[in-house]
């Protein structure tokens, strides 16, 4: 924790000429970009990896019809497919879940007071009246919604509704492009979805209910402290444009 404060605060002040008293808020959003940039190689593969899986549905629907009546059977028929053309049927899933480690140690780095048994100075840090360790409830106790800390959490809202709503609308798109290659029990829009694939069912039903997550991150952004709130909306502000380039 206290080696990644020292790189915070460090990149903040390369930044502060630009960014002012926002340093480390643009500091956290560098750091969001670097993070999807080094997830971004399994991104593409994931993108290569759906594509090539939604290819294989009429041969997996082949095999449902053959081997239909005998589960364990039909397994072990899609997972040999799967190996034989070299798609992995779970890649899909990586790069969100490579996300998280980041998100939560932003998260526990400005709600602590103290790091290293030393004051947390990054809880000084503010996005222009909003302090960086603060939360909307707190936005909403100092100064109300249109108080200088309630309007950068506005402003968030209005960009992740946006971004929402794009998210939304091309995760629509992807599903019903792919609809006519998909066969019966796999949804082509969720890469871990294929039920034939062990533990890709449970797996599949968190994916299931991604395209409204944007729409979630809502609450997320409202109950985080502001630094991971801001890592949030740039995640998911990258994710939907690095959908729309990689699975046009």
């Amino acid at each position: 924790m206290s080696v990644f404060a020292t790189l915070v605060e460090q990149l903040a002040d390369l930044l502060r000429p630009l960014f002012g008293l926002s340093a480390a808020a643009a500091a956290i959003i560098a750091f969001t970009a670097l993070v999807r940039l080094l997830v971004h190689p399994l991104s593409r593969a994931a993108a290569r990896g759906q594509k090539a899986r939604a290819a294989l549905q009429p041969r997996i629907a082949e095999l449902r019809r053959k081997h239909g009546k005998n589960p364990e059977k039909l397994q072990k028929a899609v997972l040999e497919l799967h190996a034989e053309e070299k798609v992995s049927p779970l890649s899909g899933c990586l790069p969100s879940l490579l996300q998280l480690p980041a998100f939560f140690l932003l998260y526990h780095l400005f709600s602590s007071g103290t790091i290293g048994g030393e004051s947390n100075t990054l809880l000084t840090h503010q996005l222009l009246d909003a302090p960086l360790g603060g939360r909307w409830a707190d936005a909403l106790g100092d100064g109300g919604v249109f108080g200088g800390a309630g309007l950068v959490y506005l402003g968030l809202f209005a960009v992740v509704t946006v971004v929402a709503y794009f998210s939304y609308r091309l995760s629509r798109r992807m599903t019903e492009a792919s609809a006519a290659t998909a066969g019966a029990g796999a949804d082509p829009q969720v890469p871990c979805a294929d039920p034939q694939v062990p533990g890709a069912a449970a797996m599949g039903g968190v994916m299931k209910v991604m395209p409204f997550m944007s729409f979630f991150t809502l609450v997320t952004v409202a109950v985080v402290p502001l630094a991971a709130a801001l890592y949030v909306v740039t995640s998911t502000t990258w994710s939907v444009i690095e959908r729309s380039v990689l699975y046009r």
